[in-house]
């Protein structure tokens, strides 16, 4: 909101667009996600991953067999199977011809989407955990309509709902209102009268760790699996176990963050402002460039050792922000999905 030149133009710019998604950009609702069905087609969850373990693979396999999947008819040969004969066209051309299929193997996607209280913010237009909800719902509608089986977790410092993979469209609401459910158990304690914080920052890491090594307990080889989270709480022991799951799948970590996060707003004059992360205090001032260029510095290596973790574990990264709608940033960057 700050780069804007006017306030009033960019309240109205800010309306006009949560208008548009359907959303108050604090919280959740049933409408705003099921909205993304009609927008799956701005993503693409084909396999690009070379698996080995058992049961991996992509949504079709190379080898021709017998399956759901018709591929081509051509002349019998020793070792066909007899039963798979097209005695239509045999008899048509007077020569035996089989049929061969392509065998079809359903990929199981799994969404894991982090809604902890560090991702309540938002400086521009949405909380990060609004805008994690948008990208899982986008995730969960397009794996719908590939004919995927859609599950996962959805979980905050204090609890996770599981959910099984199904098939049908009640596996995408059953997800989107699991999302909606622990959104607004994350927010209860901000919305009290008397704001306590019960926890401290080494607890949401250690929950964070508890979540990353339930993904890998339910994540079966061969599965396509998301983890959607601004990657504060990441460490050594949650870096651990998402290695051992891209091990047997695809991981691809979507990673959200807040334009505030990686450079102060900019000022014509110098302002002193207060920031806190829920624990800890600073004083900044807004217009000094020495301080803007640290702060820039400071955010950029917070990042860097983020990625640096996240690829080693073998997880393919995605960025997105909540400054901005996702339409527009998958509109302007879509090859970032599919590489």
């Amino acid at each position: 909101m700050w780069l804007k030149k006017s306030k009033d133009k960019t309240s109205l710019d800010v309306s006009g667009v949560l208008n548009s998604l359907m959303t108050s950009g604090i919280g959740l609702t049933i409408d705003e996600l099921i909205q993304y069905q009609t927008k799956s087609s701005l993503i693409n969850l084909a396999g690009n991953k070379n698996l080995h373990g058992k049961m991996s693979g992509n949504y079709l396999a190379r080898s021709k067999g017998r399956g759901m999947e018709f591929d081509e008819v051509r002349h019998y040969q020793n070792g066909d199977d007899i039963r798979a004969i097209d005695w239509r066209v045999t008899a048509r051309t007077g020569k035996t011809h089989t049929k061969l299929f392509r065998e079809e193997i359903e990929r199981p996607v799994l969404i894991a989407t982090d809604l902890s209280s560090n991702m309540l913010f938002g400086s521009k237009l949405l909380f990060k955990s609004v805008q994690a909800a948008h990208l899982a719902a986008l995730v969960a509608w397009h794996a719908k309509g590939r004919g995927d089986r859609i599950g996962g977790i959805v979980f905050n410092e204090n609890q996770h709902n599981e959910l099984k993979p199904r098939s049908r469209q009640q596996g995408v609401l059953h997800y989107l209102q699991a999302l909606i459910t622990t959104h607004e158990n994350t927010q209860q304690p901000l919305t009290a009268e008397k704001q306590v914080v019960n926890t401290q920052p080494s607890d949401h890491a250690l929950s964070f760790e508890q979540n990353c090594l339930r993904i890998r307990q339910i994540s079966r080889p061969g599965s396509l699996v998301y983890l959607i989270t601004d990657g504060h709480h990441i460490n050594q022991e949650a870096i651990r176990h998402l290695a051992n799951v891209s091990r047997h799948c695809e991981l691809v970590v979507c990673l959200i963050s807040d334009p505030l996060e990686l450079a102060l707003p900019a000022s014509s004059k110098k302002l002193n402002v207060s920031i806190t992360d829920g624990f800890n205090r600073q004083q900044l001032t807004l217009g000094d460039r020495t301080i803007e260029a640290q702060y820039r510095r400071q955010a950029q290596q917070f990042v860097d050792e983020k990625e640096n973790l996240l690829t080693k574990a073998g997880a393919r990264l995605l960025h997105f922000s909540a400054g901005e709608s996702l339409e527009n940033q998958l509109k302007h960057g879509a090859a970032s999905w599919t590489r």
